[in-house]
């Protein structure tokens, strides 16, 4: 990481540096500073980054989480014994990250002549009908006042020096929710599928101090059809379509 003080101010005046020639020459900040390990001074002027890992809270700052499907370069063996994170893994990773105002930065191994082998193309097709049609619950969206609900988070693994808590607690269930805002909009995110077709959220109970507004229509991200639901003091109840043609995991569901 860069040094800053009391040892010197050499990496503040580089990040500065490399922050403010950004702006002269394309007139916007299109650059950023990544580093590991770095203490609250130092995530002021560079974005945290956790290696194979998440943190376990909303953070204050943009935070960056970086993980690959596989080994970080392209390993035989891992294709041969379909060891690659599947698709699922990835998406509900994706949706806990940005429920704690994080990004994600997913590594697709390369081989050595330049292309990725037909299981790693199922994985990033996968991921692209996922986002084709729940894109508006990631795109543009800030954390909400908690980022979900559920035994995942209740037994979440804690970080290890610059990250690898990735992959150590408790799967997702239906119970296992995220939240993520736009505007007005409150997207809340059920990780798996129920098998009951009903998801019950206890952070929209009536009379929930995280939202006490009355909430008029929910529906699926990238559809407008309204789901019947219903807010009692045990949480807010919704029913969901036939499944049908959508995927079992990370389900948005859009709240006004």
């Amino acid at each position: 990481a860069l040094p800053l003080w009391p040892a010197s101010d050499a990496g503040l005046r580089i990040a500065a540096h490399f922050y403010n020639r950004s702006l002269k020459t394309r007139k916007s900040l299109e650059v950023v500073i990544n580093g590991k390990i770095l203490d609250e001074q130092q995530r002021k002027c560079m974005v945290w980054d956790i290696e194979r890992g998440q943190s376990n809270a909303i953070e204050p700052l943009p935070w960056q989480t970086d993980t690959c499907i596989g080994d970080w370069h392209y390993d035989r063996e891992i294709y041969e014994k379909k060891g690659y994170k599947s698709a699922k893994t990835v998406i509900q990773m994706l949706v806990d990250i940005v429920s704690k105002n994080g990004n994600l930065l997913l590594n697709i191994p390369v081989r050595g002549n330049g292309t990725i082998d037909e299981e790693e193309q199922k994985i990033v097709a996968e991921i692209g009908q996922w986002m084709a049609v729940n894109n508006e619950s990631i795109y543009g969206t800030r954390p909400w006042k908690v980022f979900g609900e559920g035994p995942a988070a209740a037994n979440a693994a804690p970080l290890n020096a610059q990250g690898f808590n990735e992959g150590k607690g408790k799967p997702y269930t239906a119970a296992d929710i995220r939240f993520a805002t736009k505007g007005d909009l409150l997207f809340a995110t059920v990780m798996e599928w129920p098998e009951n077709g009903k998801v019950l959220i206890k952070s929209l109970a009536a009379g929930s101090p995280h939202y006490p507004a009355t909430i008029s229509k929910i529906s699926l991200a990238g559809n407008d059809t309204a789901l019947q639901f219903s807010r009692t003091a045990d949480g807010l109840e919704v029913a969901l379509p036939e499944r049908g043609s959508f995927l079992s995991y990370a389900v948005p569901l859009k709240i006004s």
